[in-house]
């Protein structure tokens, strides 16, 4: 993301691909946004700020390189001019924070960088938080505008979006926008960023409590009853896709 003239980068797992567009584009690095402590998104960090100075901004309670200004949920980070909220979002790893900028005169859409909390289609895996966490940070997520636009970290889209069918596949609005995702693909267009909106109605794990997906996990997993249950079991089936 950049202004013209100043840029900030999501977790950089690589650091010389960023270099190289920076340079590109004769941008000064101004910020680096950590989400969480994986490798493939703190690989670059130390190269990009011991050679631009960049600030960065990373999760309080995850082991991430120093030096670090630690944020956590409530507090913001303004970078660019734009303000982010720093939201928590347990479950991929036990710290792993977001940033969510509501929208303003100069990014007037709502914006989520979200890491590896909430994909197209899908969610990241539970490595280290627990069901009940990660389904608490997703109905969170959910209740963002509708128009926010999903920065994830990674484009999975297909992949999970053939599980999401398996999963809710009368689902009219997952049909139409897996085939749209396919045709982008072809066209060699991404599928992301996405939008809340769009996620409510077509991912899995934030209709974890609708009618079809519970029916769908229950086959898969008969003693699953609670909301908490249900979810477990469906990231399960998914682990196993």
């Amino acid at each position: 993301m950049h202004n013209g003239t100043s840029a900030i980068v999501v977790d950089p797992g690589d650091a010389s691909p960023i270099q190289a567009k920076l340079a590109e584009l004769n941008l000064k690095l101004e910020a680096i946004l950590v989400t969480h402590h994986h490798a493939d998104h703190v690989g670059g960090v130390d190269a990009l700020r011991d050679t631009t100075g960049a600030q960065v901004y990373g999760p309080a309670f995850e082991v991430i390189p120093e030096p670090v200004q630690r944020v956590s949920a409530g507090e913001t980070v303004s970078v660019l001019g734009i303000e982010f909220e720093v939201l928590e979002v347990p479950g991929h790893t036990s710290g792993h924070i977001a940033y969510f900028h509501k929208g303003s005169a100069l990014h007037p859409s709502p914006l989520l960088f979200c890491g590896d909390t909430l994909f197209s289609g899908g969610c990241g895996r539970l490595f280290e938080g627990t069901p009940a966490q990660m389904l608490t940070s997703l109905t969170s997520l959910s209740k963002l505008p509708e128009e926010t636009i999903v920065c994830c970290a990674h484009e999975y889209t297909l992949s999970n979006l053939k599980f999401a069918m398996a999963v809710d596949g009368a689902n009219a609005d997952l049909i139409a926008y897996e085939a749209h995702c396919q045709s982008l693909r072809q066209a060699g267009t991404p599928t992301i960023p996405s939008r809340i909106g769009i996620e409510k109605k077509i991912n899995p794990f934030l209709r974890s409590h609708t009618a079809g997906v519970t029916a769908s996990v229950q086959q898969f997993n008969p003693s699953a009853h609670s909301a908490t249950d249900i979810f477990a079991a469906l990231r399960e089936w998914k682990n196993n896709f």
